[in-house]
C-alpha cells in the first residue's frame, strides 16, 4: 500500500510541471548538466563524451521509453554503431526525492549491461526541458552530438524511418 501511494504521489507531483515549447538545436552547443548512471557513476553531460559522435535518446516522461525503445531497435537495424545514451529526464523536487526508488524501478526492467548507458538527469532536469522543449513529451528527443558537443541533429516527432534515415546521413557524412 505505501508503494502504491508513492508512486501516486510521484505522479501527481511530476504532472504540474512546465510546458516549455519545442526548440530548433542545430548548430547549438548542448548544454552542461549532471546524472548519474543506474551503474551509479556521476556523468557530466557532454563533457564526459569523448567521441567524434554521440548520440542521446532524452524521454521526459515514462511513456516515452516506447519512442526510445523503437529507436535503439532501428539504430541497431541499421548498423548505427555510435555511443548512444539514454537519459530519462525528470523535472520537479519531488522526483529528486524519490530517486533511488525510481532508479531501481528502472534497474529491474533493463538489462546490467545497459546500465552504463542509462543516464537519469534529475537536478538539471528543468534545464534540459528548457533548452529542447518539452511539448510532446512521449517523444523522445533524438540529439546527435559532435565531437564539441554542438547539436549536428535533433529529431522530436516520434520515431520515423525517414527520421532515422535523415540521422543516418549526417554520421556518415
Amino acid at each position: 500500500m505505501k508503494i502504491l501511494l508513492t508512486i501516486l504521489c510521484i505522479l501527481t507531483l511530476s504532472g504540474c510541471g512546465t510546458t516549455y515549447p519545442n526548440k530548433e538545436l542545430l548548430g547549438k552547443q548542448f548544454i552542461t548538466v549532471t546524472g548519474q548512471s543506474l551503474a551509479q557513476k556521476t556523468i557530466s553531460i557532454p563533457t564526459d563524451f569523448e567521441n567524434d559522435y554521440t548520440l542521446l535518446l532524452i524521454g521526459y516522461k515514462q511513456d516515452s521509453q516506447f519512442d526510445i525503445d523503437r529507436w535503439l531497435i532501428a539504430l541497431d537495424m541499421a548498423g548505427i554503431a555510435i555511443p548512444t545514451y539514454e537519459l530519462p529526464t525528470i523535472a520537479g523536487l519531488a522526483p529528486r526525492m524519490f530517486s533511488p526508488f525510481i532508479d531501481n524501478g528502472m534497474r529491474k526492467g533493463i538489462p546490467k549491461e545497459m546500465w552504463a548507458g542509462v543516464i537519469t538527469i534529475y537536478s538539471d532536469g528543468e534545464q534540459v526541458q528548457k533548452f529542447t522543449g518539452n511539448e510532446n513529451p512521449n517523444n523522445a528527443r533524438v540529439v546527435l552530438l559532435d565531437a564539441d558537443a554542438r547539436v549536428l541533429y535533433f529529431y522530436d516527432e516520434g520515431f520515423a524511418v525517414s527520421a532515422l534515415n535523415t540521422l543516418k546521413q549526417h554520421i556518415l557524412l
